[in-house]
């Protein structure tokens, strides 16, 4: 498995796809720094876009390698290796290689603009662990998705309608809950809710760490109310976990029976 991990890395690291998500953050990093010269400000614009390009970024990948990579995969198959050690080298060599480009492309910015002398090193930090995350989680989707259909175009298009259900569809299902029932007690539905969507749990992870009450709204505000802020993160970081092992799960539950 570390043999097919490492091929996944390097090959994925080779391709120029990698070099322009790289460059974005990069690019993105230091316009935001020289927009801001804040690092808090810069941080708080960052969470709007890593929690929803990295999702969308990390399905693309997930479905493109799976089906880009089918005859070389096909090719293993037939070797006396596991289809468990081949499928999860392939995820965790995309998810890894996905993750690297996230944090040097943001960490070299904000480490020139002095991230170890500011108070918000850990807010930074957190960034970055929730952009991994969310690398994990859809990447393990995506491949979900690309295990259960053989058809390319449609395993596209239903990876492309998944990310779009969790970052817009979602949240408006759930908005328009909240305004029909607002007669009724509605704390713990908004709690299980919020934790059935990643890209909401970790948008919550985030603003309980830098404690801004105006932006938290009505789920995140019931969401320290219910566990105060250092029991909130532990609660959304085992969720999340949860999140990266259930799809993972699925994936070597499928491979015992999808026919090659």
């Amino acid at each position: 498995m570390f043999k097919i991990l490492k091929y996944s890395f390097f090959d994925l690291m080779r391709s120029r796809w990698s070099y322009v998500y790289f460059t974005f953050y990069l690019a993105l990093g230091f316009v935001l720094l020289f927009l801001n010269n804040d690092i808090n400000k810069a941080i708080i614009t960052l969470l709007n876009i890593i929690i929803v390009l990295t999702p969308l970024i990390g399905t693309i990948f997930g479905v493109m390698y799976y089906y880009n990579s089918k005859e070389f995969t096909e090719l293993l198959l037939a070797q006396p290796i596991k289809r468990s050690k081949i499928f999860m080298g392939q995820y965790l060599g995309i998810a890894i290689s996905l993750t690297l480009s996230l944090t040097l492309g943001l960490g070299i910015p904000f480490l020139l603009y002095g991230l170890f002398k500011s108070t918000a090193i850990l807010d930074f930090g957190l960034l970055l662990v929730v952009g991994s995350f969310l690398n994990f989680i859809f990447v393990a989707l995506a491949f979900n998705i690309a295990l259960s259909n053989v058809n390319k175009i449609k395993g596209f298009g239903y990876a492309i309608l998944m990310w779009l259900f969790l970052a817009v569809i979602y949240d408006g299902l759930f908005l328009i809950s909240l305004v029909v029932f607002n007669e009724y007690p509605l704390d713990k539905f908004s709690l299980i809710a919020t934790m059935f969507n990643p890209i909401d749990l970790s948008r919550i992870l985030i603003l309980l760490e830098l404690d801004i009450s105006a932006l938290l709204g009505y789920t995140g505000a019931v969401f320290k109310k219910f566990f105060g802020t250092n029991l909130g993160m532990i609660t959304s970081f085992i969720v999340m976990s949860i999140w990266v092992l259930l799809p993972v799960w699925r994936i070597n539950l499928k491979l015992r029976k999808k026919d090659f």
